[in-house]
């Protein structure tokens, strides 16, 4: 499995006088009314939004397997200084220096400031070996001081690339110095007509020199949106959908003393959802179990990392009926929300393979085109989409596979999968 990226740059320290002051500032530039993270997040595909392909304009690109940040120029127009931050899904912000980006017209000015959708991942050339971080950018909420989130994807993704990335680039190839001491390469990433999938499964794809972890489709008619977004979906195919707990080990009591844990025996491995904020500290309740085997457990008591209190990534085996472990993702602050968690297992029971994308590319592709003859390009908006009936085949609307809950009755409330006693056998569940 690729290795997830480590943010570089000196981190902001929490609640200080400069973090609040970054956090204000990247809202108001925003024109958002909070301070918590301003990146939009998708939902996951599902066999109804095939549908949705039909009726609007999306574009689809790779889902890079990294870690999403936001890259956040602010720029001193008095002074003309620059700094570069990195904004993780934590809303801790990463202070990076080396960069220094031109205007877009005006090349030995300042650009303003610029806030930039991306992730990080770690580029491994297959010939060499050798390893680049690279910051892979796809869209952006702010350009040269000027808010584009209301404005629509096409727009956004060509001030992404003319404003931002163009210049900058030429920059590089005229003073190839510059490069020398930034932290990471910058690129933006290629993004197709959704009709136009087959495209990236079979070139894209491919070519990459990093993982990949499915695709993003994108609604090119709305804006961009802070949070949960529904235009933006993350497909995988059913077998490959992965959900984030946080990992509880418990413990079996001491036969010689029940009143202590046996450390040395194999633990409950309890996976817990995350329920929000209550009184300002992260609520989490009991969902399910994980299954580790003897020999993962070696594996893991092997490695000296600590495992309990951990987010980690699991999926779903159909072969055991259990959560298995992916990998530990320390780069997010909590697992996936209670509605998020539903949202995901509805993809894994009703979720579409890729031949079914493959398929419906077709029928997509054609209404997109009859869109594009009944209106102008500038007419396009998030209200002026045309319904094309759908003329494809259907996919997705047998019985969804089996996907039990494991335990029986609800406990403390209908996210949790966890039933029974409080304590069983010295355990606390």
């Amino acid at each position: 499995m690729p290795r997830i990226p480590t943010i570089p740059g000196a981190v902001i320290p929490p609640r200080s006088e400069q973090d609040r002051w970054l956090k204000s500032y990247v809202a108001r530039l925003c024109r958002l009314d909070h301070e918590r993270f301003p990146g939009g997040q998708p939902i996951s595909f599902a066999s109804e939004h095939l549908q949705k392909l039909e009726d609007r304009d999306y574009w689809v690109c790779e889902k890079s397997d990294g870690v999403r940040v936001l890259f956040f120029l602010q720029t001193d127009l008095t002074s003309g200084s620059q700094a570069v931050y990195l904004i993780d899904r934590h809303n801790a912000y990463y202070e990076v220096p080396g960069f220094w980006f031109p205007h877009h017209e005006r090349r030995k000015l300042p650009l303003g400031d610029t806030i930039v959708d991306g992730e990080l991942v770690i580029d491994v050339d297959p010939r060499t070996k050798k390893e680049t971080l690279r910051f892979l950018a796809f869209d952006c909420l702010v350009v040269n001081g000027q808010n584009v989130m209301s404005r629509t994807l096409d727009k956004r993704y060509g001030r992404l690339k003319e404003w931002f990335f163009k210049p900058f680039s030429m920059m590089l190839q005229e003073l190839p110095h510059m490069a020398a001491g930034q932290a990471f390469d910058i690129k933006v990433k290629k993004i197709s007509f959704s009709y136009g999938v087959e495209e990236v499964f079979q070139v894209v794809i491919p070519t990459l020199q990093h993982g990949n972890d499915g695709l993003i489709y994108t609604c090119v008619e709305t804006p961009y949106t802070s949070g949960t977004d529904p235009n933006i979906l993350k497909w995988k195919p059913p077998s490959e959908n992965s959900i984030d707990f946080k990992l509880v080990l418990r413990f079996p009591p001491l036969k010689s003393d029940i009143s202590k844990p046996d450390y040395h025996a194999k633990p409950f491995f309890g996976l817990y959802v995350y329920c929000g904020d209550e009184q300002g500290r992260p609520k989490y309740e009991s969902y399910d179990e994980l299954f580790v085997d003897d020999d993962e457990w070696e594996m893991m008591k092997s490695s000296g990392e600590q495992i309990d209190d951990r987010i980690v990534e699991v999926y779903w085996d159909p072969v055991v009926s259990h959560w298995r472990k992916m990998r530990f993702r320390d780069d997010k602050p909590h697992g996936n929300y209670r509605t998020v968690v539903e949202n995901i297992i509805q993809s894994i029971a009703d979720g579409v393979e890729k031949d079914a994308l493959l398929e419906r590319s077709a029928v997509i592709r054609n209404a997109w085109k009859a869109r594009a003859r009944l209106q102008q390009p500038s007419q396009r908006g998030p209200d002026t989409a045309t319904r094309t009936p759908s003329t494809g085949p259907s996919v997705g609307h047998g019985p969804p596979p089996n996907v039990p809950l494991r335990y029986g009755p609800l406990a403390t409330s209908r996210w949790s999968r966890v039933s029974g006693p409080p304590v069983f056998a010295g355990m606390h569940r």
